[in-house]
C-alpha cells in the first residue's frame, strides 16, 4: 500500500513537473506563427521605406517607432495582464497587430507607414508581453530557465524562416502581397491562441502606486538587456543596405544561420542557467557578441558575414533567455506580468534606441561605425553586469 502511494506520488510530481503539456505546444505555437509574421517584415519594412523615398535616418525612424510605441504600451499590458485576465490582454494585441500588419499594403506614403507602425507596436507591445507571462504561468517553476528556453525556440525558428522568406518573396511578389501573409500568419496565431486554457492568477491586494510602470526586481537583468538589443537594432535596420553596399550577397544566408545558431544555444543555455544561474552565462555570451560586432565592423566577404550569423547566434541565444528567466524569478506571482512587461520594454528600447541613433551614425560615419558603436555598447553591458554582481555581493554581506 506504502509502495502505491510513493508510486502515486513519483508520478503526480513528474506531472507537476511536465514541460510540454497542452497549453504549452499551443503558446509556442502561437508564439512562432506571430514570430514569423514579425519576422518576415524586419528586413522587408526598410526596403519598402526606401521603395517610398525614404533614406537612413528615415529607416531609422520608421523601425524605431514601432518599438517606442510598443515599449509605452507594455506597463498597461503588465496592469492588464493582472486585472483583465492572459486571454484579454493577448488576443486584443494579436488582433491589432494583425489589422495593422494587413493594411501596410495600402500605403502610399511615410507619413501613412509611421502611423501604423504605432499601431503596430501597440499590438505587438500587448501580445509579446502577455505571450511571455503565459508561458511563464505554464512552465514549472524549477524548470523555468529550460522552459523559457524551448519556448524562445518558437521565436528562434520563426527569425530562422522569417528573413529569409521576407526576403525572398519580396523578389517575387508585391509589397501589399507579402504583407497580407504576414497578417494571415497573425490571423493563425490568434486562433491557435483561442483554444488555450489560461491559467487563472489570484488578485493580490497590494497598495496601489500611482506610477507603476515596472517591477523593480526584473530592472538588473532588464538593464543588462537593452545594452545587447541596441545591437539588434543595428542588424535588423541596416546590414542588408550594409552587405549591399559593399557588394556581399547572400543576406537572407545570414539570418538563417543566426536562427540556427539560437536554436543550438537554447538546447542548453537554459538549463546551463537553472543549474548554475546567470554567472555562468551571461558574460561568455555577451563576449560572443561583442566578437560578432567586429566582424561586421569589418565584413570583408560572405564568409565573415556568415562567421559573425554564428558567433552572434550562439552569443545572444545563451544571454537572452537567461536574462528573462531571471527577471521573473524574483517577482511575486502577481507581478509576473509586471516583470515580463519591464524585460521586453527594454527590449523595445534597446531596438528603438539602437535603430534611431544608427541611422544617424550610418548617415554621418558610414553603415561600419555602427557596429563599431554596437560594440561598445556590448562592454557597457559586461561592466554594467559586474557592477550588479559587486552591489548584490555587498548587500548579501550585509545581511549575514
Amino acid at each position: 500500500m506504502s509502495h502505491d502511494l510513493v508510486n502515486a506520488a513519483s508520478r503526480s510530481k513528474a506531472s507537476s513537473e511536465k514541460i510540454w503539456t497542452r497549453d504549452f505546444i499551443l503558446i509556442v505555437l502561437s508564439n512562432f506563427f506571430v514570430f514569423l509574421g514579425f519576422q518576415m517584415t524586419l528586413p522587408t519594412i526598410p526596403l519598402f521605406v526606401e521603395k517610398l523615398g525614404g533614406n537612413d535616418q528615415l529607416i531609422g525612424i520608421v523601425v524605431g517607432i514601432f518599438t517606442f510605441s510598443a515599449l509605452l504600451l507594455r506597463p498597461f499590458a503588465g496592469h492588464a495582464l493582472e486585472s483583465k485576465g492572459r486571454r484579454f490582454v493577448y488576443l486584443i494585441g494579436l488582433g491589432i497587430f494583425v489589422l495593422s500588419v494587413g493594411s501596410f499594403g495600402l500605403v502610399h506614403s511615410l507619413m501613412f507607414l509611421f502611423m501604423l507602425r504605432i499601431i503596430q507596436g501597440v499590438g505587438w507591445g500587448f501580445s509579446t508581453t502577455a505571450s511571455g507571462t503565459i508561458a511563464t504561468d505554464l512552465i514549472p517553476p524549477r524548470r523555468r530557465g529550460e522552459g523559457m528556453g524551448y519556448y524562445g525556440l518558437s521565436g528562434n525558428l520563426a527569425l530562422a524562416l522569417g528573413p529569409t522568406i521576407g526576403l525572398s518573396l519580396a523578389g517575387i511578389i508585391s509589397f501589399k502581397s507579402l504583407f497580407l501573409f504576414c497578417s494571415l500568419l497573425g490571423l493563425t496565431a490568434l486562433i491557435l491562441s483561442s483554444t488555450i486554457r489560461y491559467k487563472k492568477v489570484e488578485s493580490v491586494a497590494v497598495a496601489h502606486k500611482k506610477w507603476d510602470f515596472y517591477e523593480k526586481s526584473a530592472l538588473p537583468p532588464s538593464m543588462l538587456l537593452f545594452f545587447l538589443t541596441v545591437t539588434f537594432g543595428g542588424i535588423a535596420s541596416f546590414l542588408p543596405l550594409y552587405s549591399a553596399q559593399k557588394g556581399i550577397e547572400g543576406i537572407q544566408w545570414y539570418f538563417l544561420l543566426y536562427a540556427f545558431a539560437l536554436l543550438l544555444s537554447r538546447t542548453f543555455a537554459g538549463r546551463l542557467y537553472d543549474q548554475k544561474g546567470h554567472k555562468a552565462v551571461f558574460i561568455p555570451g555577451a563576449i560572443l557578441v561583442l566578437i560578432s560586432m567586429g566582424l561586421l565592423s569589418w565584413l570583408p566577404n560572405s564568409l565573415i558575414l556568415y562567421t559573425a550569423a554564428v558567433i552572434y547566434g550562439l552569443g545572444f541565444g545563451t544571454v537572452q533567455p537567461a536574462l528573462q528567466a531571471w527577471s521573473v524569478k524574483e517577482s511575486p506571482p502577481h507581478r509576473r506580468g509586471m516583470a515580463n512587461a519591464t524585460f521586453f520594454s527594454f527590449f523595445d528600447l534597446g531596438v528603438g534606441v539602437g535603430a534611431m541613433t544608427f541611422g544617424q551614425i550610418g548617415h554621418w560615419f558610414g553603415y561600419s561605425t555602427i557596429y563599431q558603436v554596437a560594440g561598445v555598447s556590448v562592454l557597457l553591458s559586461i561592466v554594467l553586469y559586474l557592477f550588479i554582481l559587486a552591489r548584490s555581493g555587498k548587500m548579501a554581506i550585509k545581511e549575514t
